[in-house]
């Protein structure tokens, strides 16, 4: 067995030893490998042992990627996506977790082609109130969910953040609670959501103490990144 194999069944264990801990029904956390900068291979590897979702980061990559796979796999795109990209995004993913701007929502629905599933969406909160991070402040949510809705060609299955980082367990399940929270309360306005896409590796069991359906990992399952400069912290 290879090294990532092995780390991917560490880590699948890992998440279901956190289901049982925090009364999850086993099978309720999806593992999102995130696959950036690594070549296809790497992918196909975790796919021989059932790994199914993968998340990038780079659009000319990632389409890349798509093109010369030959498995039948998921493809979410986790990364900060420039408008002037949208249309190969709505043309080749499964899922696009970091819609920050109702602009972009409105650009992937029309370039969504209509001969395709609907394209699932998460929202991005800046649960952090950070001016350097992407992402909807918690105010602002509710008006842009309900909006985005209402979009053709889209399906609004919920939330994604990406935290401060923080070492402390408590501070950890603290903010992920207001996503919870928000994610709650968007569900009694009459949106149907079932997701929230947030946990790494440094936090991936606060993640799911509070509710996460998706975990976002790459280092722990591929190993340190092949190329530099890389965008934002979604691994």
């Amino acid at each position: 067995m290879t090294n990532i194999k092995q780390r991917l069944n560490q880590i699948l264990e890992k998440i279901h030893v956190a289901e049982k801990k925090y009364q999850r029904p086993r099978g309720s956390v999806t593992l999102l490998a995130v696959s950036k900068t690594w070549p296809l291979a790497h992918i196909a590897e975790a796919a021989s042992v059932g790994q199914h979702c993968f998340g990038e980061n780079y659009v000319q990559e990632s389409i890349a990627k798509i093109d010369h796979c030959t498995e039948q796999l998921e493809w979410h795109f986790i990364g900060r996506l420039q408008s002037n990209k949208s249309r190969e995004i709505a043309s080749r993913f499964n899922w696009v977790h970091s819609v920050d701007r109702l602009k972009l929502a409105k650009r992937l629905s029309e370039q969504r082609p209509t001969d395709m599933a609907a394209l699932n969406i998460c929202l991005q909160v800046n649960i952090s109130n950070e001016p350097s991070k992407a992402g909807f402040f918690i105010s602002e949510i509710p008006a842009v969910a309900e909006q985005v809705s209402q979009l053709p060609n889209l399906k609004l299955r919920g939330l994604m953040t990406i935290p401060a980082p923080s070492d402390d367990f408590e501070q950890q399940r603290t903010t992920f609670r207001q996503v919870t929270t928000l994610q709650q309360q968007l569900i009694k306005q009459g949106l149907a959501l079932d997701t929230l896409s947030m946990g790494m590796s440094g936090d991936m069991e606060a993640a799911i103490a509070e509710g996460a359906t998706i975990v976002r990992i790459g280092t722990a399952i591929f190993g340190p990144r092949i190329k530099p400069g890389l965008i934002g912290r979604n691994n």
